[in-house]
């Protein structure tokens, strides 16, 4: 059960009860009591989900939740080691082209029906042709062969050595075939009212109130889960969110307002977890739109760059919470780190001496020119963006926050693109292809899709070498 991330700009800790922490499933924790079976469990979230599963979008509100009632091939240790969990062993052909899966024998979807290779079948081609994921986790899969219903072979057109590391529930969520038919897969009903194969089924969802799972008696893991029930109650405001845990109204948190941290800590029945989550990576990213005649000269950029003291919001708008980084690849992922290019150091003259040559001076006023500025929902990120428009002042940058709730925030960065600079949260992921190559891919502007390239940057060469790094299995090379 994940419950939390660190990165530059964005912390998500949780607090936990410590009395309702002994049965979080699958929650690894030093010294925690042994599980004891019955309860319910209270976790507060910061809004409504647009869906419950992760299938066709994997917002991390939807992820928490569908993890929980669907499930994926493989599950994942700290080291990114997979383990079985729907599939029970798997094999990689030597040329790299074919995954074999054994699926798991015996297990049931919630509505009784059986867990069959073609449901497998289903769920990654549909991936691959509608989800976020798709057109880069899945762009080499060719066809998913399912020889008998307990084998799935997906079948590559080239090798995809990232490919064994996306199969988690989160990521890639086996879904029922028959709940889908052959209707449009972004309309099916399994969406608001799913049906896994999980540890928890599916109650009731109140929207702008709470979601509702309940203990799957017919689990395929017997000893699974403790907790009878599980509710996510929606509370928008982090002082509410707060004000729950100290009273006991809710067990556990994301998104605790970071100024009441170190007062809800000293509560004997609570704690914090702010462990890093190297498969999720999660970090914050001032997007540009290029596609603005300002935005579009680098000298601007760099200006922009250079007026935002990047220590200053770690320190005061993330109360040293965060980590400032220097590459878009997480340093966890050594192989591929390099932090020696990044040189845009905050320097208020050296910024204004850019919006000068680039031909924007100061007018009358003091200001220089306008731009919006949206962000992706949540307290932490509101103040970010506060501190940004402050920032941007002091140059001569007129900022506009447009504020807006998720799906308002989606609409205006990925379809109607009313933005001009996007503070984004996005998980930087278990490998670079997946989780750094959207962000700077040319085909997210011909086939726009949430999540990726919001900036609308486009460098032939770029996307080339993004390819190669794809389908290259020696590591070096890559």
């Amino acid at each position: 059960m994940t419950l939390n991330r660190r990165d530059f700009l964005q912390t998500s800790l949780a607090l936990i009860s410590a009395g309702a922490a002994g049965a979080l499933p699958g929650f690894a924790h030093a010294a925690l009591p042994a599980p004891v079976n019955g309860g319910t469990l209270t976790f507060a979230i910061q809004q409504d989900p647009p869906s419950l599963v992760s299938l066709l979008d994997t917002n991390t509100v939807i992820r928490n939740i569908s993890a929980k009632i669907t499930e994926g091939l493989l599950r994942y240790d700290a080291q990114f080691k997979p383990q079985p969990l729907l599939a029970t062993e798997w094999s990689i052909s030597a040329s790299g082209l074919e995954y074999t899966f054994r699926l798991r024998p015996g297990v049931k979807w919630h509505d009784g029906q059986d867990f069959t290779s073609a449901d497998v079948r289903y769920s990654i081609l549909t991936q691959k042709r509608l989800g976020p994921r798709g057109r880069i986790t899945l762009a080499n899969v060719e066809r998913v062969d399912t020889p008998d219903a307990l084998t799935a072979v997906i079948v590559l057109s080239k090798p995809t050595p990232y490919l064994i590391k996306a199969l988690s529930s989160a990521e890639l969520p086996i879904v029922p075939q028959h709940r889908y038919g052959d209707g449009d897969p972004l309309a099916s009903p399994n969406l608001t009212a799913p049906v896994g194969t999980g540890p928890f089924i599916f109650d009731k969802w109140v929207r702008g109130s709470y979601v509702s799972l309940r203990r799957n008696p017919d689990y395929w893991r017997k000893d699974a889960p403790h907790l009878d029930r599980v509710i996510y109650r929606v509370l928008p405001d982090q002082a509410a969110i707060s004000t729950a845990l100290e009273t006991g109204e809710v067990d556990a948190a994301l998104n605790v307002g970071l100024a009441d941290l170190e007062r809800l800590a000293q509560l004997p029945q609570l704690r914090i977890d702010d462990t890093y989550d190297a498969y999720l990576n999660n970090a914050a990213f001032l997007e540009l739109n290029v596609e603005n005649p300002v935005l579009a000269r680098p000298e601007v950029r760099k200006a922009i760059a250079q007026a935002i003291d990047r220590n200053f919001i770690k320190d005061n708008v993330f109360y040293k919470r965060s980590t400032v980084v220097n590459s878009p690849i997480p340093a966890i992922l050594s192989n591929y780190y390099d932090d020696s290019t990044f040189h845009y150091p905050y320097d208020l003259a050296a910024a204004n001496r850019l919006l000068d040559e680039a031909g924007y001076p100061r007018q009358a006023d003091g200001q220089r020119f306008a731009l919006r500025l949206t962000y992706i929902t949540g307290g932490d990120f509101k103040r970010a963006a506060d501190y940004l428009r402050a920032a941007l002042a002091r140059v001569g940058i007129k900022a506009s926050i447009l504020d807006g709730d998720l799906p308002t925030y989606l609409r205006r960065t990925y379809t109607s693109r009313e933005f001009d600079l996007n503070l984004n949260g996005l998980g930087r992921l278990y490998d670079p292809t997946v989780g750094v190559q959207r962000i700077y891919w040319g085909d997210g502007v011909k086939h726009p899709l949430i999540w990726i390239n919001a900036s609308h940057y486009q460098n032939p060469q770029v996307d080339e070498l993004f390819r190669e790094a794809a389908v290259e299995t020696d590591d070096a090379k890559r």
